[in-house]
């Protein structure tokens, strides 16, 4: 092997760290950071994957973050970089998948890129453009009430076009299960016709091996994080890894539990509710709250004395007609700062008091935590599932951490991640 052969940009750490979690699955030596300076220190390593908070940022400093870490891990040698986002492809008209795009077509120099939000196995998939959640579409979904990218138009070649100047155009299910030289031929035929992005049908795992064969030696890809599981095969095919699979286990940490929501989804709701019926469970009312500084001793002093009887959940998350009151209060983005400060805060004061098992839930609020802890690399062990990715920082005093998007992961998630982090080879 030359180099490391994929890169990883990963517009949350929720997202970064599934992705993660799914190439040491795959038995690839994956480094994880949070910041671009730690790349070069990373070691060698076959993958690596910046994570930024960068999904809902505005546009210029989405494009800027992401660049600088682009530019990090190709003079690191990665042949391939990969743009991870949302499977269901959260964003604005103003961006941010379009504009940080653009910026990593000119930076790798691709001629073409595609476009490949699907997860089959999660029921998130795409076809003739269209992005469904099951059976419905997502603009007929839960996800249209998002408090900061509600998906209203299921069209993604329609989505896409109004984030970039780049022709935008559509690679349909036949063409896909083709597959093969029918697959590169339509590929062709239409980057002559000045298309450029290419929104991919996708509604089977089968489909993602094509993608995956496809794909594998352009410059640059973008998608969601399931399709980079289909990467190793090729990659082992091709002679690409010189290396055996590598076999990753955490190391086991114990100490006190606390599960941390910012997360609206109504997955975490359900998860929430479920933690209860053994853990107390604080939830915080933003349109009651006069200062994040008030809410956070207050939770605090709710909080200590019962965490030596085991983990306690803490909660700004809401139902959509809460999160709607509190975005009058404060706006949207003052609502969502106020939200992360309080849970930012949290985990600082919970570090200090000897909490060492951290679940949180919600990408924005996961760039949060990691970001006042000051985390800047972690070791992260393979994937068991959605929601499930769990990591540990490498110092002297350890901290596990399960990262969660919030529309991921099984009911009863937040106890058996925390049970996991004390015995890491029995986790799910």
């Amino acid at each position: 092997m030359t180099g490391t052969v994929l890169g990883v940009l990963a517009d949350d750490l929720t997202g970064g760290m599934e992705t993660a979690a799914m190439l040491v699955a795959e038995g690839i030596d994956c480094a994880f950071v949070t910041d671009p300076d730690m790349v070069e220190a990373s070691g060698p390593a076959e993958a690596i994957v910046v994570a930024q908070k960068t999904r809902v940022i505005a546009p210029g400093d989405a494009v800027s973050r992401t660049e600088r870490a682009a530019r990090a891990l190709l003079a690191r040698g990665a042949r391939q970089l990969f743009f991870k986002y949302c499977a269901t492809f959260d964003s604005t008209d103003k961006g941010n998948i379009g504009p940080v795009a653009d910026m990593l077509m000119r930076v790798t120099g691709a001629p073409v890129t595609g476009f490949c939000p699907s997860a089959p196995g999660l029921k998130r998939t795409v076809y003739n453009g269209h992005l469904f959640l099951g059976t419905e579409l997502v603009s007929e979904s839960p996800k249209r009430y998002d408090p900061l990218t509600p998906m209203t138009d299921p069209d993604l070649v329609r989505v896409l076009q109004r984030q970039t100047a780049m022709k935008v155009g559509l690679l349909d299910h036949p063409v896909i299960d083709a597959g093969g030289a029918a697959l590169e031929g339509a590929v062709a035929e239409k980057a002559g016709q000045g298309i450029r992005y290419f929104i991919l049908d996708t509604i089977h795992d089968r489909d993602l091996d094509r993608i995956a064969a496809l794909t594998s030696d352009w410059k640059l890809m973008t998608g969601n994080a399931t399709i980079v599981q289909h990467y190793p095969p090729v990659w082992r095919a091709r002679g690409l890894l010189s290396a055996p699979p590598h076999r990753r286990v955490l190391p086991a940490v114990n100490g006190k539990g606390v599960v941390l929501s910012g997360s609206c989804a109504e997955r975490t709701l359900e998860q929430l509710a479920d933690f209860e019926k053994a853990h107390p469970v604080l939830r915080i009312d933003l349109t009651a709250v006069e200062s994040a500084a008030s809410a956070v001793a207050a939770a605090l002093a709710w909080a200590m004395p019962k965490l030596e009887d085991g983990p306690v959940g803490i909660s700004t998350s809401a139902a959509p007609e809460t999160v709607a009151a509190a975005q009058a209060r404060y706006g949207r983005d003052g609502a969502a700062a106020l939200a992360e400060r309080i849970v930012g805060d949290l985990a600082v004061a919970f570090r200090s008091a000897g909490v060492r098992r951290f679940v949180v839930a919600g990408g924005e609020t996961s760039g949060s935590v990691v970001e006042r802890l000051g985390i800047r690399s972690l070791m992260v062990g393979p994937y068991g599932g959605p929601g499930i990715g769990a990591a540990v920082t490498e110092d002297a005093d350890p901290v596990a951490l399960c990262l969660k998007s919030g529309k991921l992961g099984p009911v009863d998630l937040f106890a058996r991640a925390l049970a996991s982090m004390q015995n890491p080879e029995n986790a799910a």
